[in-house]
């Protein structure tokens, strides 16, 4: 019910963005386009936010088909947990990126995905991957999975259409206050009203998620040795991933772009596995 209720909220406040930011652009006819943005977007968002977030890395299935090696070494775990869980399994995907990360996204457990990068599957012993896995598996049991990736696709159509609003103007100076200060207070504020929203919605539920990593998998050490090597790792390996889509991920992707270091979308991995030796 909570995150149904946030599910709601989310939807709603970064609809009021769209609507404000059309109007601020372009007066009584940008309102209408953002209606019509924010209707389409909400539609697109709650039914194919998943494709969208595998979509924007590639993210390919990992069946015995495609990918049988991958497959053979991450479904006998994914099943295991999955099962332990009270879960329907999940399908898997595989992305090409060296940078070690995986995350979990879907509108709710029967519809569920999980992905992790090549570079993971690479780095993790087995006992390490089914830390992660089982941390992963956590979001879909709590149901976080739908919010986050509404908040991906939302996010990142904001940012789409501020930018937008940046090269093609808006109303003339005579129709409002403000003239270019104010598109370019919205072109600034509303990706910052994107990546504070996924912020409050990410960071809690790390740690609700290693803390079902922990309990499922009978101990904190795999997910905290898994965390340590990512922390790690992902800085020696830069990973071009979009803000939009950095709270999906188990740990925060580490890129040279400034936009992404402006925003954590994650606790730090040393309270995270301070909790976690805890829980011992």
């Amino acid at each position: 019910m909570t995150n149904s209720v946030k599910t709601v909220l989310l939807l709603g406040l970064l609809t009021g963005i769209l609507l404000v930011g059309g109007e601020a652009l372009a007066g009584q006819n940008g309102l209408y386009v953002g209606m019509a943005f924010a209707v389409v977007m909400n539609f697109s968002s709650y039914f194919f936010s998943d494709k969208i977030a595998l979509a924007t890395y590639g993210a390919q299935p990992v069946t015995p088909e495609q990918n049988p090696d991958a497959y053979r070494r991450v479904a006998p775990i994914v099943e295991n947990l999955a099962r332990r869980m009270g879960l329907p399994m999940p399908k898997l995907y595989l992305i090409a990126e060296q940078s070690p990360n995986a995350f979990a996204t879907g509108r709710n457990p029967s519809h569920a995905s999980v992905a992790f990068t090549e570079g993971i599957l690479q780095l993790m012993t087995d006992q390490e991957l089914e830390g992660v896995v089982a941390h992963e598996l956590g979001h879909v049991l709590h149901r976080d999975i739908l919010t986050s990736s509404i908040a991906a696709t939302l996010a990142g159509a904001i940012m789409f259409a501020s930018r937008l609003g940046f090269f093609f103007g808006g109303r003339d100076d005579r129709d409002r206050e403000g003239g270019i200060l104010g598109e370019l207070a919205l072109v600034i504020l509303a990706p910052l009203a994107a990546a504070l929203i996924q912020m409050a919605i990410s960071r809690s539920r790390e740690y609700d998620a290693d803390a079902a990593s922990a309990k499922y998998v009978g101990s904190p050490y795999p997910l905290i040795n898994g965390l340590q090597k990512l922390e790690t790792y992902s800085k020696r390996i830069p990973m071009d991933a979009s803000p939009s889509t950095a709270h999906l991920f188990i740990i925060k992707p580490f890129t040279g772009k400034s936009l992404m270091r402006l925003f954590s979308t994650h606790p730090s991995t040393e309270e995270r596995i301070a909790r976690l030796q805890a829980m011992r």
